[in-house]
């Protein structure tokens, strides 16, 4: 089997978590984050909403939506907020969110991530 090294150019991975932070590009960041080629942001969950269309609209294609320690919905008014802004949004555990960001972002594609933490 042959193993390759992943390369992310300037975007940050999400190298882990716990209760109540992220690592992401070997910073540890406490709370909710969104994760994304054109950087890390605060997060302030379901009802922030602006935060990720202003900056994020355009940029990408899908929005992993991750949802704590268990897959959860999100609120209505958040994904259709998101869709009508041509942000397709893809719910996820935390973990599984932080594991699809890292593979779609080192194919270079046009993804984010909005993280709650896990508790």
């Amino acid at each position: 089997m042959r193993l390759n090294e992943i390369k992310y150019t300037d975007a940050k991975p999400v190298d882990g978590y716990g209760p109540g932070f992220f690592r992401v590009g070997g910073e540890v960041i406490e709370g909710h984050v969104i994760v994304s080629p054109q950087g890390v942001a605060p997060w302030g969950g379901y009802e922030d909403i602006a935060s990720i269309t202003e900056a994020l609209a355009g940029e990408i294609d899908v929005l992993f939506c991750s949802t704590g320690a268990d897959v959860a919905h999100p609120p209505r008014a958040f994904r259709e907020a998101l869709e009508a802004a041509g942000i397709g949004v893809e719910p996820m555990s935390s973990p599984s969110a932080a594991r699809s960001y890292n593979i779609l972002l080192s194919e270079g594609r046009r993804i984010a991530a909005a993280m709650l933490t896990v508790s």
